[in-house]
């Protein structure tokens, strides 16, 4: 029998023994994606952009965002005497819907799931008191550093499910999707953009770069492409509420590169006559402006959702002993 050992560290700090540690770009580093900044101007001709006076904003905003976190770091013990990293993890995706004419928001879907990711191929799931993580699988050697990773697809597919059935309800098309974070895979979702708040990487040559800091609350810079593995139409725009640092309230706004240029543009167009509405306040949210107040809500109740850290952790431990 396939035994199991919680890691005593707390999951928080990852594992105690990393093994492989990987490494990745910094804060900062450029990007390897092709990039066509002549999309909607040319590229020397590339200046901020005010809110359309033609674009058109949506009745209703869905807004969705997913949280995961991890419960504790585990070891199987193998019968031919090899071992493997494990990772029992919760994770949780929810929506707001805000409609905009009454000014009211309320969460129309949220769901909880755990899992256990590991490369053991004997792993079954874990049944820890009345919570069970199911086992996910993951390729190559399952190094304990790269597990955190391997939730984010769980993750993805239940933001997805969700924000499918929440759009069931009906808003007659006259609604926009916004997701926490890239795309990736959620790409093929209709009316939908990708809300990037955080900024790793240069992508824009450095002439037209330079026009992101120059961009006011509620402008934007021109749509651009980029052509990586992920890739599609793109803008940067600033939110109200920013610091006056160069890029204190900027955000990176996508969508699917399926879609037509005109198609971005209009997007992109909404997107500046939507978002700076729903920027936070400094003195309420440490990420403000960028953290947008429905999402900043919305992880708070996911947070809560997942249930109490230290109690799933001694029940782990318990449940993974009878293992031994």
């Amino acid at each position: 029998m396939t035994r199991m050992f919680v890691d005593a560290w707390d999951p928080s700090y990852g594992s105690s023994f990393e093994g492989d540690g990987g490494g990745g770009d910094g804060p900062g580093s450029s990007s390897s994606a092709q990039v066509d900044v002549d999309v909607e101007v040319p590229a020397a001709e590339w200046a901020p952009i005010d809110v359309s006076r033609t674009a058109t904003v949506p009745d209703v905003v869905f807004l969705v965002d997913g949280v995961r976190r991890n419960d504790a770091g585990l070891w199987t013990a193998e019968e031919d005497g090899t071992s493997y990293a494990g990772l029992a993890a919760s994770y949780a995706a929810g929506v707001v819907r805000c409609d905009l004419a009454r000014g009211a928001a309320e969460l129309v879907g949220a769901r909880v799931a755990r899992g256990l990711f590991t490369a053991s191929p004997s792993a079954t799931d874990v049944q820890a008191g009345s919570v069970r993580y199911e086992v996910h699988r993951v390729g190559g050697n399952g190094e304990a550093s790269k597990l955190p990773a391997a939730v984010q697809g769980p993750l993805t597919a239940l933001e997805i499910e969700i924000s499918a059935a929440a759009r069931d309800g009906g808003s007659d098309g006259a609604d926009l999707l916004v997701v926490d974070g890239p795309l990736r895979n959620r790409r093929q979702l209709p009316r939908t953009i990708g809300y990037v708040k955080t900024q790793q990487k240069h992508y824009l040559p450095a002439a037209q770069e330079a026009i992101v800091p120059r961009l006011r609350p509620s402008q934007r810079t021109p749509v651009f492409h980029l052509g990586s593995v992920w890739g599609g139409w793109s803008w940067y725009l600033r939110l109200p509420g920013a610091s006056g640092a160069p890029w204190s309230g900027i955000v990176r706004v996508e969508c699917s590169p399926e879609l037509t240029a005109e198609q971005a543009i209009e997007l992109a167009d909404v997107s500046v006559a939507t978002l700076p509405r729903f920027a936070s306040s400094a003195y309420k949210d440490p990420r403000a402006p960028q953290n947008l107040v429905p999402i900043a809500g919305l992880e708070r109740r996911l947070r809560g959702m997942l249930g109490d850290a230290r109690v799933l952790h001694r029940a782990l431990a318990l449940a993974t002993s009878h293992t031994r």
